[in-house]
């Protein structure tokens, strides 16, 4: 984790001022009067994240051209929305874990993790209001309704016991996708505000939040506590049937997609279940099926932005790819 961090700082070293700019922009919409939600805001700024949404933003908006204030104002928006899904997650998922801390639903229980998470949701719509561009409001508009869609979408297929791959590439880009594409685009559309960077962005991002969801389900498999900083077979433990399993199911014998089923099946899995699936899933080639995805994904991430001119921020960008396939958390 500490050594992806090193390489991020230096991935974003040509937007270092930038970030202040965003990182000031995203403490203030999470002050309150209220002191229990300051002091969940600061339980969230000092074990945040990478930021790679709105380090993407800031990106995109230097790509295609200059940021602005709302360039700015659209990164610090569109983090806010990534936290409050995170941890509506983490409640829906009972999750311990966040980042290697504990989660906000184990530090204060669900009912204040639940409307921490409405609150900040209604700091990303007063944000929004504050961009006034009607084109930004309905793309995170559209994206706010995807990414509950796509939560829900896997929650159906895990029930109806009916995932494939096609409905995991639509569940994937909805849920993760999404909001790192419209990510990119906010930086076109506050900076130049071109048809043609919006496309380009918005092609960018979408596949390279596909290799980004993809790389974490392969993480869900093969990380570890320490690596992750999250509970990790929590796919696996919620019978939530992700690409390499996917793969897996296609290629075993009959016996052997039984043995599958019945593990997931089981309310308590071990950590002897968990690496039973894991030696099934590798030695049929599921690991690696992933992995060629991720390299596909990540081509056609390169091909969208390859029209632009070279630049530190183009550069960034292309070394952002390489570093989602080459993170350990």
């Amino acid at each position: 984790m500490n050594s992806d961090k090193k390489k991020l700082k230096y991935i974003t070293e040509p937007i270092f001022d930038d970030i202040k700019l965003f990182e000031q922009e995203f403490r203030n919409a999470l002050h309150s009067e209220v002191r229990m939600i300051n002091m969940v805001g600061k339980y969230i700024i000092r074990h945040k994240g990478k930021h790679i949404r709105p380090i993407l933003t800031i990106l995109s908006s230097r790509l295609c051209g200059q940021p602005t204030v709302n360039s700015y104002r659209a990164a610090a928006m569109i983090e806010l929305l990534h936290v409050a899904t995170l941890i509506h997650d983490d409640v829906v998922d009972d999750a311990n874990k966040r980042r290697g801390f504990p989660s906000i639903n184990r530090m204060w229980k669900n009912k204040v993790a639940v409307l921490m998470g409405d609150f900040i949701f209604s700091k990303t719509l007063i944000n929004m209001i504050g961009l006034k561009d009607f084109s930004a409001l309905e793309l995170i508009a559209s994206t706010a309704e995807k990414l509950a869609s796509g939560e829900i979408l896997q929650i159906e297929k895990t029930l109806t016991k009916s995932m494939n791959e096609e409905t995991y590439f639509d569940m994937i880009y909805k849920k993760t996708a999404s909001l790192i594409s419209t990510s990119c685009e906010l930086g076109a559309i506050t900076s130049t505000g071109k048809t043609k960077d919006r496309k380009a962005m918005l092609s960018y991002g979408t596949k390279l939040g596909m290799a980004f969801q993809i790389k974490d389900d392969l993480f869900d498999i093969l990380g570890n506590e320490s690596q992750m900083g999250k509970d990790m077979g929590a796919d696996i433990k919620r019978n939530m049937v992700t690409l390499p399993l996917i793969h897996a199911f296609k290629k075993v014998t009959k016996v052997e997609s039984n043995r599958l089923k019945k593990i997931l099946a089981s309310k308590k899995k071990t950590s002897f279940d968990l690496n039973n699936i894991k030696e099934i899933v590798d030695r049929v080639g599921g690991f690696n099926y992933a992995k060629e995805k991720i390299v596909e994904f990540n081509e056609q991430a390169l091909d969208a932005i390859s029209p632009y001119p070279n630049s530190p921020y183009k550069q960034s960008m292309v070394d952002l790819i390489a570093f989602n396939s080459h993170r350990t958390g």
